[in-house]
């Protein structure tokens, strides 16, 4: 049996982004369903980033040849919550919100394909074999302890 590398951890997460982003373009006004897309999404983003700078942003910013790509992808996530804030502050009717979602959902895929298609690529050469396993246990708990207490906090 082979273990989850951290890359393979992040996709299924990255999946659950592209689904959740491209569904909630897809609502129209007030709805129940653009709400719980939306915060479906929110919570995952949030679970996702928390998890992600912890256990595997700060492991290659350690390093030389990570600062930088780590950087950029750190203002992306950056871009990211300031959208997410917008959208959380508009009333879910406002005709800007739609726009300000399919922003975000673009944000999103852009993120995700230039990580999976360039940054994973550069990661693999930082991170020795044992770490990418170590890496992708402590995210993968992290994560799910994230998941779950936004989830708590919205229901309570």
């Amino acid at each position: 049996m082979t273990s989850t590398t951290i890359f393979e951890a992040l996709r299924q997460s990255h999946d659950k982004q592209r689904i959740l982003s491209q569904q909630l373009i897809e609502t129209s006004g007030d709805s129940e369903e653009r709400h719980e897309l939306f915060y479906a999404l929110k919570n995952e983003l949030f679970a996702h980033a928390v998890a992600e700078d912890r256990y595997f942003y700060i492991p290659l910013m350690m390093t030389d040849s990570g600062l930088n790509i780590t950087r950029h992808a750190l203002a992306e996530h950056h871009a990211m919550d300031e959208l997410l804030e917008q959208l959380t502050d508009l009333d879910f009717s406002h005709p800007s919100w739609l726009s300000i979602a399919k922003k975000l959902s673009e944000t999103v895929h852009h993120h995700l394909k230039e990580e999976e298609h360039g940054f994973f690529q550069q990661a693999g050469k930082i991170l020795a074999e044992p770490q990418k396993t170590a890496l992708a246990q402590q995210y993968l708990k992290e994560y799910h302890h994230y998941l779950n207490k936004q989830k708590d906090s919205l229901s309570s």
